[in-house]
């Protein structure tokens, strides 16, 4: 691995980012406007006389749902940058390496999603005063393991987009959207039909919401919860950049990548 390599790639789209300032909107502006609704929905509910933590379970739960997409999109957004503007060509014609240029997103992603997440905490904290520090010592965990899981969603996009063409952003997108009906983020996975819960048994975040509700509602925390999510979340980046590598290496020997930079002009 050469880090110079991987700093270029952070670079280029941190150059993006400060010479097109309307891109740090679409960073801050859905987590902040996720944050504002349910904050006041929930701010409602519980002035409604439920005794129900409305407000820290539903206002925790979309600050980490919001992290996910934040991780998922900062990991594909640079590599759809680079398909857009036809230049993967540019990139691999030079030493550049798979796993530096991955790790480059990932970097890029860690920028992204640390902005979008001090913007939602912020918020949640002046407006409503909820503190996601509330949690505890198992925050730390949780926010790992939704990164890794976001930004393995990430590799998944790009490997998609890379597969089926420009087209195929349309389904990176909605993806953090389609898997929150599965993880529980405003309610327990006991409630979903045992079909769901089979699926919500081997996705990362999972266990996060169930934490995040056990400590908030119960006030206490099963670690063993935090090593499962973490073990999984592990395992989806590993094979995420697999999938990746192996398909880069298809999409080159086929000849599909010179054919979807032709669709893109």
């Amino acid at each position: 691995m050469n880090t110079k390599r991987i700093a270029a790639i952070f670079l280029r789209y941190w150059f993006l980012l400060t010479r097109a300032p309307q891109r740090f909107f679409q960073i801050v502006i859905w987590g902040a406007l996720d944050i504002i609704l349910w904050g006041f929905i929930t701010k409602y509910l519980a002035l409604s006389g439920a005794s129900f933590g409305f407000l820290t379970a539903f206002l925790g739960g979309a600050v980490f749902l919001d992290f996910i997409a934040r991780a998922h999109q900062g990991t594909s957004t640079p590599a759809l940058e680079d398909i857009w503007s036809n230049n993967l060509f540019n990139y691999f014609a030079s030493p550049l390496r798979i796993g530096e240029y991955v790790i480059g997103l990932v970097c890029a992603s860690i920028l992204t999603s640390s902005v979008s997440a001090v913007v939602m905490v912020s918020i949640a904290y002046l407006v409503f005063d909820f503190s996601i520090l509330a949690l505890g010592l198992p925050l730390l965990g949780f926010i790992l393991i939704l990164f890794v899981f976001g930004v393995s969603l990430g590799i998944l996009g790009v490997m998609i987009v890379l597969r089926f063409g420009p087209s195929g952003e349309w389904y990176v997108w909605p993806m953090t959207a389609v898997l929150s009906p599965f993880v529980g983020v405003f309610y327990p996975i006991s409630v979903l039909p045992e079909w769901m819960q089979s699926i919500a048994l081997i996705l990362p975040p999972s266990y996060v919401f169930e934490g995040m509700r056990s400590i908030i509602l119960e006030g206490t925390f099963d670690v063993s919860s935090l090593f499962i999510g973490g073990a999984l979340a592990i395992a989806y980046v590993v094979v995420a950049y697999l999938g990746f590598v192996q398909v880069y290496k298809n999409v080159v020997r086929n000849g599909l990548l010179a054919r979807h930079s032709a669709e893109g002009l």
